[in-house]
């Protein structure tokens, strides 16, 4: 990296010097400065927001224009301890990030490198020379999230509840119900300081498992487990009967498996917690579901299907009647999927009913009916009255039984178009299931329309992805699916950095399998030959099964064989 010398912000007219450089026009430029006023935003926020330059032409404008360096912090491996030389709230209020530590300087990262206020704060703060460089503020704040963890307050109050209750001889549970409102408890900022952890690096789990000697904190974050902290099991009991009185459970009843819900407020965001209990050999198991109902419902592109699949699944929930199923493993992004699908949907002249367990996403426009079995709130109870409602479409959570597969594929039948899932290995087992269930074969031939089988595999960090050779026997599996082909291709792992953790992965990315029911599928169902039914679906053109959609993925360099193996182990033929 070139050297830096030491500076002070120059503040710069931003909107003057972009207009001189003809980047945007006088009349954005006015539009931009009358929203800056509305909303108090800073001014090149507003220009990127309105899509007058795009963040990466303001922040390479910005470099040349102080002849700073412009840094792409999702290339860049910083040291942890480095970029927590800035405290975190500073990092926070000024969108500052400290990134190299040399013995003359420090290099600062930062969205807006012209504030000059900030520079006099973190000057006094770090008492030191500062060199600047601009980076793009979605990846800072993201790089702040992951390395400002909780972990290290998390053990710290987990030991201080220890202490508290080895002192008082025991868990007083009328002091937790008593302490409703209070938030000095140790049992109280212990749980407000793991669900604050837990969303900041956008984890979707929370588990309490006590073990015989040990309490055990995890957290899972792209579908994998990983352990937070581990504490003594005394706190378990404590931390338990908080959980359960937030979410309204029985604390007594330490015998039965019990579900409840909560809703806690993290970062003025309110988020959304199932909670399930398990007796388990050392006491009662925990976990927890983060569910932020007002987050944005990714569209169908976003979702990340392949045009070709993308294209014909449109086309397919498109139509006025007919049902069309999503189907994979839970935790497969089957909901996702088919949020999308409703999002694209929701127009005024449609009637949108949705039966579901839970609602995990609030949608506007669509009426959302929460299953409850406390009550006999089933799924077939819901659709049959939901069929009086007059809806245009109908979306099932899931097919759990042959009652509710009978009635979704009767309301296919007559005039709705029915959105479900099926937890079934891949798509063409799909329809067979279904009759398995005991539906009649001619109710699915006429109402199925479409099947979208689908699993999540891990993404190859952007960080630290690097070419590597493949062992013989995955070789052996590529090979089966590409023939010929499979020495021309490249594949990638990650090798490990401070952005992924050390994984080599970050995010997840989905595998589709898509499958419709034509005339020669009906004909091969009725046959109830399973094997020629399959034989007939793999012959359908365009049709790529599950491991050969994941393997393309591997070789764009998008995700690993690993994961592929991982992700498609019991389709194998």
């Amino acid at each position: 990296m070139a050297t830096i010398t030491e500076m002070k912000p120059k503040k710069i007219r931003i909107g003057d010097l972009l207009i001189a450089n003809k980047v945007i026009s006088q009349e954005q430029l006015n539009t931009a400065l009358a929203d800056q006023k509305k909303s108090g935003r800073k001014l090149g926020r507003v220009l990127v927001d309105n899509g007058f330059l795009s963040e990466d032409q303001l922040l390479t404008f910005l470099s040349q224009q102080l002849n700073i360096p412009y840094i792409d912090l999702r290339r860049y491996h910083y040291k942890p301890e480095t970029v927590r030389l800035i405290p975190e709230t500073h990092a926070r209020r000024f969108r500052a990030i400290a990134l190299e530590d040399s013995r003359e300087s420090l290099l600062v990262g930062m969205a807006d490198p012209t504030d000059i206020f900030a520079y006099d704060e973190l000057s006094r703060v770090l008492r030191r020379p500062l060199r600047f460089a601009v980076v793009k503020e979605s990846e800072l704040l993201k790089t702040i999230d992951r390395v400002y963890r909780r972990t290290e307050e998390i053990s710290d109050l987990a030991h201080e509840l220890q202490q508290e209750l080895t002192a008082q001889g025991g868990v007083d549970l009328a002091a937790l119900a008593e302490a409703e409102g209070l938030t000095d408890a140790p049992v109280v900022k212990l749980l407000q300081s793991m669900f604050e952890d837990a969303v900041q690096v956008n984890a979707s789990d929370i588990h309490i498992e006590p073990d015989e000697k040990e309490l055990r904190i995890r957290f899972r974050l792209d579908g994998v487990l990983r352990v937070q902290t581990i504490a003594d099991r005394r706190i378990a009991s404590a931390l338990v009967s908080r959980v359960k009185l937030m979410a309204n459970l029985d604390i007594s009843e330490k015998r039965l498996p019990q579900d409840g819900r909560t809703n806690v407020r993290i970062r003025d965001k309110s988020i959304d917690v199932r909670v399930s209990t398990m007796p388990v050999q050392f006491g009662e198991s925990v976990v927890m579901r983060l569910l932020n109902p007002f987050a944005g419902v990714l569209s169908l592109e976003q979702v990340g299907m392949p045009k070709n699949v993308l294209e014909r699944f449109r086309r397919m929930i498109h139509n006025p009647n007919g049902m069309v199923l999503v189907t994979g493993p839970t935790g497969s992004g089957k909901t996702t999927t088919l949020y999308g699908a409703l999002k694209e949907l929701n127009r005024p002249e449609f009637k949108i009913l949705t039966a579901e367990d839970p609602v995990e996403y609030r949608l506007p426009g669509i009426n959302q009916v929460q299953v409850n079995t406390k009550i006999e709130l089933s799924f077939a109870r819901v659709l049959r009255s939901m069929l009086r409602q007059d809806p245009d479409i109908i979306l099932v959570g899931e097919m759990r039984d042959q009652e509710t597969a009978e009635i979704g594929l009767r309301a296919a039948m007559t005039g709705h178009l029915v959105l479900s899932t099926l937890h079934t290995n891949d798509a063409v087992s799909t329809a067979l299931r279904l009759i398995d269930m005991g539906v009649e074969p001619y109710m699915v031939a006429a109402s199925l329309r479409a099947i979208v089988s689908q699993r999540l595999v891990r993404r190859i960090c952007e960080s630290c992805a690097e070419p590597c050779e493949l062992p013989a026997a995955q070789m052996a599996i590529v090979r089966a699916e590409a023939g010929d082909k499979a020495d021309q291709l490249q594949f990638k792992r990650g090798r490990g950095c401070s952005h992924c953790n050390g994984s080599g992965y970050q995010g997840r990315i989905g595998v589709f399998e898509y499958l419709e029911m034509d005339n020669a599928l009906v004909e091969a169902m009725h046959s109830g030959d399973p094997l020629k039914f399959s034989a007939v679906a793999r012959a359908q053109p365009g049709y790529q099964s599950l491991r050969r959609s994941a393997i393309v993925l591997a070789a764009q360099g998008l995700t690993t064989m690993d994961q592929v193996i991982r992700a498609t182990y019991s389709l194998e033929e």
